[in-house]
């Protein structure tokens, strides 16, 4: 029997509920979802706990690490200090989740979230309606101000709004679609090179060597 590599992103419901079309079930997806947002609130209430140690122990080193390395980020990118107070936590958070999920989908049997357009998508767009509601309330109309680069010819001004809009607008979706992409990309050849090298040790003799090569891509990739 021959298994698709792309069996390992099935949904499959856990708790199957359905209400008139409408299909809510709790899923495979939905769990790991959940077991990603705990071990982030779990990892974080670890690294931050109150009255940590004078000597960071590993959890607070790692918990520091990822926080500098997130804020150095913040702060090269956004100007205004009352915006970067507000944004950080969420960028923070994002940041957590999205490498745990990335991290936890490598444990075998596991699901990977971030390999499901649905929950790629739903992060790019809730975030992308989050910086323009935030765009609006900082800097009103001037917002617009991004979709005209600065020394551009009046005659070109209509047809650059235009084409910025556009790009702004699909940036949400380009997103999604790379995240998506790349984690489903990824999986599926760790599978076939993973089914490939099960395949020649199986043969014996000179290709139970041979799969020495498979595994070590493989490795390599992971």
């Amino acid at each position: 029997m021959v298994c698709s590599p792309l069996e390992q992103f099935a949904i499959i419901p856990l708790i199957p509920i359905e209400i008139g079309p409408f299909f809510l079930s709790f899923t495979n997806s939905s769990l790991f979802i959940l077991v990603t947002l705990q071990t982030t609130l779990a990892g974080v209430k670890a690294a931050t706990r109150q009255g940590g140690h004078i000597v960071p122990n590993a959890w607070e080193a790692v918990g520091e690490m990822i926080y500098d390395f997130v804020h150095t980020v913040v702060k090269e990118h956004i100007a205004p200090p009352a915006v970067k107070q507000r944004v950080f936590p969420l960028i923070f958070g994002t940041f957590i989740f999205l490498a745990l999920a990335n991290l936890l989908g490598m444990i075998p049997y596991s699901v990977t979230v971030t390999s499901h357009f649905i929950c790629t998508l739903g992060l790019a767009f809730s975030l992308f309606f989050g910086i323009s509601v935030v765009g609006f309330q900082t800097y009103g109309l001037h917002f617009f101000t991004l979709l005209l680069p600065r020394g551009v010819p009046p005659a070109l001004v209509p047809f650059l709004v235009i084409l910025e809009l556009i790009s702004y607008c699909f940036r949400a979706l380009s997103l999604g679609i790379r995240l998506f992409a790349n984690m489903m990309a990824g999986h599926s050849l760790v599978k076939i090179l993973c089914g490939f090298a099960w395949t020649m040790a199986s043969m014996g003799g000179l290709m139970y060597v041979a799969c020495l090569a498979p595994f070590l891509i493989v490795s390599a990739l992971i």
